[in-house]
């Protein structure tokens, strides 16, 4: 609505006349109240300046010479602060009249010339009323459009379908002033089974007479599936419209019940609107879909590591296990550190995928009984890089990757790939370090045997400060000693299968 509109039930148009002659505006009255206006008059210049300014006028007639100020100068100050009231400008004598550029300058629309006769006078203000109410239809739709860009953001907060729908219905019923309608959404255009999967299934929300009546909202939908091509469809007092993917697929339909003939414009809005909510919708199912099937894709690829993982294992007799036994260590040590359980679990996948960049490692390296030359080992340590360029295309794995790239990294700097010391290096990398190197001590290789769990102590004392941590080394030797056989527990315990690390 404009903000000059006068308050009247029955008057859509409200004018004032101003002229210090009180029969001449008395005429006016008369003559514009007979033709269905609301008429105020005047005829006092700064009361009727300030009747401007308190109340809601959308046309003004006013004299042009008055004491006692003009009407130039009346219309000057009301520009001020209205920059919309519609102004004719009335004179007894053409010669008297202001010049043109004034009446430009202060965008007084209409001139007229006192006579008997207000025929021409009428056209005027008709033409102004005209132009009124569509400046009314503009603004309506102008700010129908502000509201709906201001209250359709709020839609994509919402991570429960339900939740959306119910926003969406106030939204809509807050835009109209409509008190009755239904949202139906139907996928079976769409991927309903892995929809389904997902939880995602038809949905249907009413108010008004329209609560529970899931039947209705089947009807509309196929009345709208059949012609997806319209926007708006429309059957006595009831409006629908489709909810559409972006490829143009109906997927479900918003209704509404109007108590009245709907306005062009209330209707033009209430397609805007369902246009954009489907937008919102869709790109929810969008989502649904887009995580299910990152789902698949990441057990599938998963599956694939962890079978890769079971396969460098498997490569040499000596070290199958090697990064369960690692795995489980390494849980041991973060939980003696009273690490969170997210932690901890984080540790555990690390330790159980450390080693997945030696499948790259050719066997005869692997399973070399001799000493290794400078070239083979050099393949060696690259298996941490390996490692980290086949884990870190999946999201789940992030979280790892430092522990993959920098477990064999040394405390005093020394280590590889990268040769960087003390807490540079990741704190999970620097445990699982600690439990690759103890389980390697006591596990027989095929160019030497096991050490005794003493001779590995031994040497996990020896490289404190060197090539471990000392502080953790400190907190595995205490495992160790408070433990009655860590080794035969390690072998016990199925890390892959995700179970609680029992406590030692």
């Amino acid at each position: 609505m404009r903000k000059n509109k006068a308050s009247s039930p029955d008057k859509e148009f409200s004018i004032l006349t101003l002229d210090d002659d009180k029969i001449m505006t008395l005429t006016l009255q008369s003559y514009f109240q007979a033709l269905g206006f609301h008429v105020d008059m005047e005829n006092d210049p700064y009361a009727a300046i300030e009747r401007i300014r308190q109340g809601h006028y959308d046309i003004l007639l006013l004299d042009f010479l008055m004491n006692p100020i003009n009407g130039d100068e009346v219309v000057r100050q009301v520009r001020k602060f209205n920059k919309d009231l519609f102004i004719i400008l009335l004179t007894g004598h053409k010669s008297m009249a202001p010049p043109l550029k004034t009446i430009r300058e202060l965008d007084i629309q209409g001139y007229y010339e006192k006579s008997d006769r207000f025929d021409q006078l009428e056209l005027l203000v008709e033409s102004c009323a005209k132009s009124v109410k569509q400046m009314r239809i503009i603004r309506g739709y102008r700010d129908g459009l502000r509201s709906i860009l201001e209250k359709i953001p709020s839609l994509s907060r919402f991570s429960n379908m339900e939740n959306l729908l119910i926003q969406a219905m106030s939204q809509i019923k807050e835009l109209t002033g409509w008190s009755e309608g239904l949202i139906y959404l139907d996928f079976s255009s769409l991927d309903a089974d892995k929809l389904i999967k997902t939880g995602l299934s038809s949905r249907f929300f009413g108010c008004g007479s329209f609560e529970g009546q899931e039947a209705a909202g089947i009807e509309a939908f196929q009345k709208v599936f059949a012609a997806p091509e319209n926007l708006l469809l429309r059957e006595e007092n009831i409006c629908m419209a489709p909810l559409k993917m972006e490829n143009g697929a109906a997927f479900g339909v918003f209704l509404m019940r109007t108590a009245a003939e709907p306005t062009e414009e209330m209707l033009q809005l209430f397609s805007v609107y369902v246009k954009q909510a489907g937008a919102v919708i869709g790109n929810m199912i969008y989502q649904t879909l887009l995580r299910a099937q990152n789902t698949e894709l990441n057990q599938a690829y998963m599956e694939t590591i962890d079978l890769m993982r079971k396969m460098v294992d498997a490569k040499d007799d000596y070290t199958r296990g090697h990064s369960d036994r690692v795995a489980f260590y390494s849980v041991l040590i973060a939980k003696a550190l009273g690490r969170p359980r997210e932690y901890v679990e984080r540790i555990r996948i690390g330790g159980l995928f450390h080693d997945i960049g030696k499948i790259g490692v050719p066997d005869a390296i692997l399973t070399k009984p001799s000493r290794l030359t400078d070239e083979e080992y050099n393949v060696i340590k690259g298996h941490p890089e390996k490692g980290k360029q086949m884990l870190m295309s999946l999201s789940s794995f992030r979280d790892i990757l430092p522990m993959v790239e920098y477990h064999h990294e040394w405390y005093n700097g020394r280590g590889y790939p990268g040769g960087i010391s003390g807490e540079e290096i990741p704190e999970e990398a620097r445990i699982i370090s600690v439990a690759d190197a103890f389980d390697a001590m006591t596990s027989k290789r095929t160019y030497r045997d096991s050490l005794s769990l003493a001779q590995a102590v031994s040497e996990l004392e020896k490289g404190k400060n060197t090539q471990f941590d000392p502080d953790i080394v400190d907190v595995f030797l205490n495992i160790i000693h408070s433990s009655e056989d860590i080794l035969a527990l390690s072998k016990s315990v199925f890390l892959e299968q995700g179970l609680e690390i029992q406590e030692v």
